[in-house]
């Protein structure tokens, strides 16, 4: 059953790894990669990447992408959301601490924080505008 949306919208909402796809180069299959991303309902979705990194270039040059999440539990349930990109800023230390709190345990977001600061080079925000959406809850099949 395809999930409503408020439905979608709470379940992307929520902290799931997501699978990110991006066009590649001719030859090439999509670019798919797990990835961390922050979503409130009727809003945007923001990704933190390298600014340097091939995913960043991808992006870029394709001015779009999508995001995929799912679960097993309770039930078989996924949103796939794809859109263009409408804005790419220099990442701070308060979205590099917005999206750990996000994932990680409150002890270990200041620890995380330093590492990626001292190890991971420029960051960037890529903002997505939600245009395009497939979902389902499958039930316990």
């Amino acid at each position: 059953m395809a999930l409503t949306r408020d439905e979608r919208e709470k379940f992307l909402a929520e902290p799931h790894i997501a699978a990110l796809a991006v066009e590649a180069e001719a030859g090439r299959a999509p670019l798919s990669v797990p990835i961390w991303y922050q979503y409130e309902p009727g809003g945007d979705v923001w990704i933190m990447t390298g600014l340097d990194s091939r995913k960043n270039q991808l992006i870029k040059a394709a001015g779009r992408f999508s995001l995929m999440v799912d679960r097993l539990e309770p039930t078989i349930r996924y949103v796939s959301v794809e859109g263009p990109v409408i804005e790419t800023v220099p990442a701070t230390e308060e979205h590099l601490r917005e999206i750990s709190a996000r994932y990680l345990p409150a002890d270990k977001v200041d620890g995380y924080v330093a590492f990626a600061t001292a190890n991971h080079g420029e960051q960037v925000i890529v903002r997505m505008r939600p245009e395009r959406w497939v979902s389902s809850d499958l039930g316990s099949v």
